[in-house]
């Protein structure tokens, strides 16, 4: 079964999405990229073109992770990036990320060509929802211009709704970013590049030719790129490194009115996020830490009443949800997954915005990976040292701490299963001083599961908006009935009786 409340207006609005082959017996490929997202058929598309042997391994279908639920802006002005990379970096820094930002929305309008995927051009601004998120705005738009964006500052947007200032960037990017991944797995295969979806990767072997094993085959490969969003190897130590934050969407048809055209997200804390498709308005935003406390249905409602407080909504089409992993020092992960291992990549912590980052992560990987000199490379090595950010660094890693211990001293619920609410679930005892996650489906029907991560063994906590099981510690999340929905875990949960 699914846990996703509804799907994402992009999946739902792909018509004919091809079916790719699950992996069975052994291969052999020059390079193997772990991950049918934006960034790994990027990497793909950019070496099959080159004339490599290129093999991408899936293990759902492609696109159906966070590059197909999502906002489907793709833009160089990224919130407040720019004024918290000049607080945490340099000026400088703020500005190689500003022109490799740029390259991104660039590649991506590039590699569209050709592909049906509704592209069109829009402005992008961050804007003051409230007097209180004014400064900020003015910071980033200081920020942005001295990294060399062409931003300007607007008083007022063409929202139904006061504001109180934005920074603008026009030319940026909306598209439909499903049959955008749509069009670049059929350019991969166009290209000679072999596609298996339903292939979730077990493990990596430690060296080179790396041997790659599935539920289903094995392939050897020279190169491996993980492109899995969050990496699904635990050599390199991302996960103390990387915080997952999650956040929900909803798509509305108006009963009057236009959707506004610019791509706009507020500078405050809880951001709101607004973008568009056709006739469909979108509004995202409420953000949590992966795996938090109490999260319900209510995310969605938030979402809901701000648009109807809004605009003249004539219903909800769809609701959907993403995690992102986001680095301590706020710079993506692009490169060499361990000092020294030169055939073993990796790319992340694109931190909410990877359709435009993980184009250039793709650029990056498929450059370094044929040999050639990539501009953008160093900004984003695995392997920098951002003492600045050391802080963050503690404070995500103490948290850690706090839930791989704390949930274990919390009792668990003594109701029988049968007595739990429908649509409700409730950690209950497991024998000898374990717990178990029982949910009790809208039919009835209770699913029980272990409640230890199979990544590295923290307790997992119930997402009421998604009816998932989600590790507080590193991201994963799980189905009622233990498969894995999301890594850094790649073995599903034992089941329990219930």
């Amino acid at each position: 079964m699914t846990t996703t409340t509804e799907q994402s207006l992009w999946l739902d609005t792909t018509p004919d999405r091809p079916r790719y082959p699950v992996l069975a017996g052994r291969r052999r490929s020059k390079v193997a990229v772990i991950g049918g997202g934006i960034a790994g058929l990027t990497t793909a598309l950019l070496l099959a073109r080159r004339g490599l042997e290129v093999t991408v391994l899936e293990a759902g279908r492609v696109g159906h992770g966070v590059s197909g639920n999502n906002t489907a802006k793709v833009t160089a002005l990224q919130s407040s990036m720019y004024s918290t990379l000049e607080r945490r970096h340099s000026g400088a820094v703020a500005a190689r990320y500003a022109t490799a930002a740029t390259a991104g929305v660039e590649l991506v309008a590039e590699l569209a060509a050709g592909i049906d995927c509704d592209l069109h051009r829009a402005p992008a601004a961050t804007f003051a929802y409230t007097t209180a998120e004014l400064d900020t705005v003015r910071a980033e738009a200081e920020a942005a211009g001295r990294a060399g964006l062409p931003v300007r500052w607007v008083d007022q947007l063409e929202l139904p709704f006061p504001t109180y200032g934005a920074v603008q960037l026009t030319e940026q990017i909306v598209m439909h970013p499903a049959k955008y991944l749509s069009g670049l797995a059929a350019a991969v295969t166009a290209a000679g590049g072999q596609i298996f979806e339903g292939s979730r990767v077990r493990d990596v072997s430690v060296t080179a030719p790396y041997r790659i094993r599935t539920s289903g085959g094995t392939i050897e490969a020279e190169h491996v790129v993980v492109a899995t969003h969050y990496p699904i190897l635990d050599r390199g130590l991302f996960f103390a490194r990387l915080e997952a934050e999650r956040s929900y969407c909803v798509a509305t048809r108006l009963a009057t009115g236009v959707p506004p055209r610019d791509l706009v997200i507020s500078a405050g804390s809880p951001s709101w996020s607004i973008s568009h498709h056709g006739e469909h308005l979108i509004v995202g935003g409420q953000s949590h830490p992966a795996g938090d406390r109490g999260v319900d249905h209510e995310r969605y409602d938030r979402l809901t009443e701000f648009a109807r407080a809004h605009f003249d909504v004539a219903e909800i089409t769809h609701r959907w949800s993403a995690q992102d992993p986001k680095a301590y020092d706020a710079l993506p992960m692009v490169g060499t997954y361990l000092p020294g291992a030169e055939k073993l990549w990796v790319a992340s912590g694109f931190a909410k915005w990877g359709l435009a980052m993980g184009a250039v992560a793709g650029q990056i990987l498929a450059d370094r990976i044929a040999g050639a000199d990539n501009p953008h490379a160093d900004l984003f090595s695995p392997h920098r040292i951002s003492l600045s950010s050391v802080p963050t660094l503690l404070r995500q890693n103490v948290k850690v701490a706090a839930d791989l211990v704390g949930d274990r001293l919390v009792p668990p619920d003594r109701a029988a299963p049968e007595t739990i609410a429908l649509d409700t679930a409730r950690v209950l005892p497991d024998g000898l001083g374990s717990k178990k996650g029982v949910y009790r489906d809208k039919s009835g029907m209770v699913h029980a599961v272990s409640l230890r991560c199979t990544h590295l063994g923290c307790l997992l906590r119930f997402n009421g908006a998604e009816r998932s099981w989600d590790c507080p510690c590193h991201g994963s999340r799980f189905d009622v009935d233990g498969t894995v929905l999301e890594g850094p875990a790649t073995r599903p949960l034992d089941r329990r009786d219930p």
